[in-house]
């Protein structure tokens, strides 16, 4: 079938670069990962997708947008794939051993016939796993995710992990360097202990999606609901694969709690502290769920990390408001979450957590000796959290530098906006 048998709608049905925008925002990891899937090269799935986006570009507007925009991409990535595996006799080989190796599981017939009928497969899982194979680095297997499974550009990887962007970028490379060389497979592995093995690295990829989702570090807005989405989703498929895992339910549970907050989160783009919002407004249903999923992570064997977040959640999910949170249990929670994680985030939430059960010099004095770690330098939320800690100690001069610090660390317009109206409210009593 060629790209053109997808079908189109007639010129002008629909805004193709509108389209096009949307396509590429909530559907370009999982175009790749088909391709990986029928290929196993993520060099040529990327190369290949691009081409197919430009293609798409050039002719919708002039013939029209087709009835199966996603299909359509994917038959002309795979048509261009095609054409450079021809070329290519290193690449035709890799592409014969795979297909050996993966027998029916992908035949070309049932990749036809999904497209035929518009059901696409959806392989992001298996990207997900794949990348987390032992022979990839540690260090490298995250970024590898969230850049091409979670669609971050590199500049958020680089943001959500804490690194300069040409070390984020040389990771990358090294990463699918091995992948090519080592030929190795990217999908979901058979043996269920490998599979365990590998979810810590899964949890935390999806984990950063959401975050950057939910906080993004650029852009307009500080809240990109396809990354959210599309973090719960992954997350979902990961807790029906493994429903006994007190981590996979405890993430889920963390991610349905933090997302049933989004609907008060912002107020004309602009941030509403969690002192502020109007907990009305919170999506209940989400939050429902996400109480009853920490409860059934925090009695399962194995609870870790995230189900402790999740209780974390929980907890603030369960107050009638936000004089009435239960700060002993948050702080005594994030004791037992730095067994887990004692990393310098979780001291500085800890901190934040101390300052309103003990007093906020305590806490300040906690955030303080933190100053030295060099992750939390360039980390906005630390900033932000001392100065408004100054702010309510009444330490105007050092709320403002703490603002001032946290302002220059801000990506988004919207978040930019929420810590200039703060400074100025210290400057102007």
């Amino acid at each position: 079938m060629s790209a053109s048998d997808a079908g189109a709608a007639p010129a002008g049905a629909a805004p193709a670069d509108e389209l096009l925008a949307r396509l590429h925002r909530e559907e370009h990891t999982r175009l790749i990962a088909i391709l990986v899937r029928r290929f196993g090269d993520l060099d040529l799935a990327e190369d290949a997708a691009q081409e197919a986006m430009e293609a798409a570009l050039r002719t919708w507007p002039r013939d029209g947008v087709p009835d199966r925009p996603l299909a359509w991409l994917v038959q002309a990535a795979k048509n261009r794939a095609l054409d450079r595996v021809r070329g290519d006799a290193a690449a035709a080989r890799r592409l014969a051993r795979l297909r050996i190796e993966e027998g029916e599981r992908t035949a070309p017939p049932a990749d036809a016939a999904a497209l035929e009928a518009g059901d696409l497969p959806d392989d992001r899982l298996a990207m997900l796993m794949g990348t987390c194979h032992p022979a990839i680095a540690p260090a490298d297997r995250i970024a590898l995710m969230l850049r091409f499974v979670g669609g971050l550009s590199s500049a958020e990887v680089a943001e959500a992990l804490l690194l300069p962007l040409p070390t984020l970028q040389a990771r990358i490379t090294r990463a699918k360097k091995r992948i090519r060389v080592s030929g190795i497979p990217l999908r979901v592995p058979e043996d269920e202990g490998e599979r365990r093995a590998r979810l810590p690295l899964v949890l935390t990829a999806i984990s950063l999606v959401f975050t950057e989702g939910y906080a993004a570090t650029s852009g307009a807005s500080p809240l990109r609901a396809e990354l959210t989405v599309e973090a719960i989703r992954l997350g979902r498929i990961l807790h029906r694969l493994d429903p006994a895992s007190a981590e996979a339910t405890g993430l889920l549970a963390l991610m349905l709690l933090t997302q049933s907050r989004a609907p008060a989160r912002l107020e004309d783009g602009v941030p509403v502290p969690l002192e502020q919002q109007d907990r009305g407004r919170w999506d209940a249903d989400l939050r429902t769920e996400g109480i009853a999923l920490a409860e059934q992570a925090a009695a399962a064997p194995g609870a870790g990390r995230w189900a402790i977040q999740a209780a974390i959640a929980a907890v603030h999910a369960e107050a009638p408001a936000f004089e009435a949170t239960d700060w002993p249990q948050i702080a005594a929670l994030y004791d037992l979450l730095l067994r887990h994680d004692p990393g310098p985030v979780v001291r500085m939430n800890r901190a934040i957590a101390v300052g309103r059960r003990d007093g906020l010099e305590h806490g300040l004095a906690l955030l303080d000796g933190l100053a030295g770690e060099a992750e939390l330098a360039a980390h906005q939320p630390y900033h932000l959290a001392r100065a408004i800690t100054l702010e309510e100690l009444g330490r105007p001069a050092e709320a403002r530098a703490a603002y001032a610090r946290a302002l220059e660390l801000t990506g988004t317009a919207g978040e930019r906006r929420f810590v200039a109206r703060r400074l100025r409210g210290v400057e102007d009593p």
